[in-house]
């Protein structure tokens, strides 16, 4: 659940760096705000990556979240370096990339869950009861 939650603030967050993007290139202030829509990216990569350590090691997930979330967290970290430089035949695939990642890695959580439940429902179980997917992420 934890996990759904950070990916779904990611992908939110990631789509908000081309909306800046696109101010900073309109507009003065649009540095700034750009700058902050990298912050948040960054904190909510870092957060992502603490969250499926968590989902596996205390919880008894599996570890894949954390294959997917660390290298994310290289290609944000990537992505920082290259703004920095200003490298835009670089940076601007880089967070296509990115955003196309974070909306894939989205609908596969949120629509195993759904999947999981369907199932439980037509074996007639109990749809509370089926666990979250991190099995297979």
């Amino acid at each position: 659940m934890l996990l759904r939650a950070v990916i779904t603030l990611q992908t939110l967050v990631l789509f908000s760096a081309p909306i800046t993007a696109g101010l900073l290139l309109s507009s003065s202030g649009g540095r700034a705000l750009h700058s902050v829509s990298a912050y948040g990216v960054f904190t909510v990569a870092v957060l992502h990556l603490v969250t499926a350590i968590l989902v596996w090691r205390p919880g008894g997930g599996s570890p894949r979240p954390i294959l997917y979330a660390a290298v994310f967290m290289g290609l944000t970290l990537a992505q920082i370096a290259l703004g920095i430089a200003h490298v835009k035949t670089l940076h601007v695939p880089l967070g296509v990339l990115m955003f196309g990642m974070s909306v894939l890695q989205l609908s596969r959580v949120w629509t195993d869950r759904r999947a999981q439940v369907a199932a439980a429902g037509r074996r007639g179980g109990d749809v509370h009861a089926v666990p979250a997917p991190v099995d297979h992420l």
